[in-house]
C-alpha cells in the first residue's frame, strides 16, 4: 500500500498532470464561453432569420402531455429537441473551429521557429566553412621555426 501511495505520489508531483489540469479548468471555462457564445448571440440570430422563432423552444411533440382534472401532468410529453439539438451542433462547430485556429497558429509558430533554427544552423556551418580553421600550436611553432631558417 506505501508503494502505491508513493507512486501516486510521484505521479501527481510530475509537471504533466499539473498541465492536464489546468488544460481542463480552461477548456470548462471555455466551454462556458462557447455555449453562451452560441445560446445568447448565434441562436436569436437564427431564429430571427428564420422568422423570430426562439430555436430552443422549436420541438416536435410527438404525444402530448397528459393533464389530471387538477391540473397535474399524469404523463409527460414525447417531445423531439430540434432546437436543443441545432444549438449543440452549433456550439460543437465553434469550438471544433476554434480548437483548429489554436491547433493552426501553434503549428505555424512552430514551423517558423524551426525554420529559423535551421537557418542559423546553416549560417554557422557556413561561417566555419569560410573561416580558416585556427592553425595548432604545433604548427605554430614549426611555421616559426621554418621561417627563422628561411632568414
Amino acid at each position: 500500500m506505501k508503494k502505491i501511495i508513493e507512486e501516486f505520489k510521484t505521479f501527481i508531483a510530475k509537471g504533466n498532470v499539473l498541465d492536464m489540469a489546468v488544460g481542463v479548468i480552461i477548456a470548462t471555462a471555455f466551454g462556458k464561453i462557447t455555449t453562451s457564445l452560441v445560446n445568447d448571440v448565434f441562436m436569436p440570430l437564427i431564429g430571427w432569420i428564420i422568422g423570430d422563432i426562439n430555436l430552443s423552444e422549436l420541438n416536435i411533440v410527438l404525444t402530448p402531455e397528459v393533464l389530471n382534472e387538477a391540473g397535474e401532468v399524469v404523463t409527460p410529453a414525447v417531445v423531439v429537441a430540434i432546437g436543443t439539438f441545432i444549438s449543440t451542433v452549433i456550439d460543437f462547430v465553434l469550438i471544433a473551429f476554434v480548437v483548429f485556429l489554436i491547433v493552426k497558429a501553434f503549428n505555424t509558430a512552430k514551423e517558423k521557429a524551426e525554420a529559423k533554427k535551421k537557418a542559423e544552423e546553416e549560417a554557422a556551418a557556413a561561417a566555419e566553412e569560410e573561416a580558416p580553421a585556427e592553425p595548432s600550436e604545433e604548427v605554430k611553432l614549426l611555421m616559426e621555426i621554418r621561417d627563422l631558417l628561411k632568414k
